[in-house]
């Protein structure tokens, strides 16, 4: 974008439109362009309805599985609970659990975390961004493996 004469700015409509439709064509929740001054984002909002709906199914099994078996009720509802407290994904993106490849991991299942602490990182756009506990405490789950593809608002790991 750049300002015109007037102090207003000047929208390249074209190019909005052409980014808008390499969204809807790859996927991507959103871009970013820069071009000397000019800096153009484009994002696309997920509403929370979709991400309900694909999560939806999940807890009605678990609340119909209680009724037919009373005896399984307890291993279903454990990790229901420590999955509630999880923390989750600020973003879309890979996860990496260490710094680099060969290196140990940031921090492993039961090892004791403080406030800050680095857990894993999260690739998106070429950026790493440090994902950290935001409580001290024992880090009792790891719901993602090295590398994998992560969702806005994925659950990632427990702190207990």
């Amino acid at each position: 974008m750049a300002d015109d004469k007037t102090g207003g700015m000047k929208i390249d409509a074209k190019l909005v439109r052409e980014l808008a439709q390499l969204i809807a064509d790859t996927d991507l929740t959103e871009i970013e362009v820069e071009d000397g001054d000019r800096k153009i984002r484009v994002a696309r909002q997920i509403t929370a309805a979709q991400v309900t709906y694909a999560a939806a199914p999940a807890p009605v099994a678990a609340a119909a599985a209680p009724a037919a078996a009373p005896t399984a009720e307890a291993a279903p509802a454990a990790p229901a609970a420590d999955d509630a407290n999880a923390v989750k994904s600020p973003m879309v993106g890979t996860c990496y659990l260490a710094p680099e490849p060969g290196a140990p991991n940031f921090k492993s299942i039961g090892d004791t975390v403080k406030e800050g602490d680095t857990i894993l990182i999260i690739e998106a756009m070429k950026v790493m961004n440090a994902i950290t506990a935001p409580r001290g405490g024992k880090l009792v789950k790891v719901l993602v493996e090295n590398s994998q593809p992560v969702e806005f608002d994925q659950p990632l790991f427990v702190i207990a």
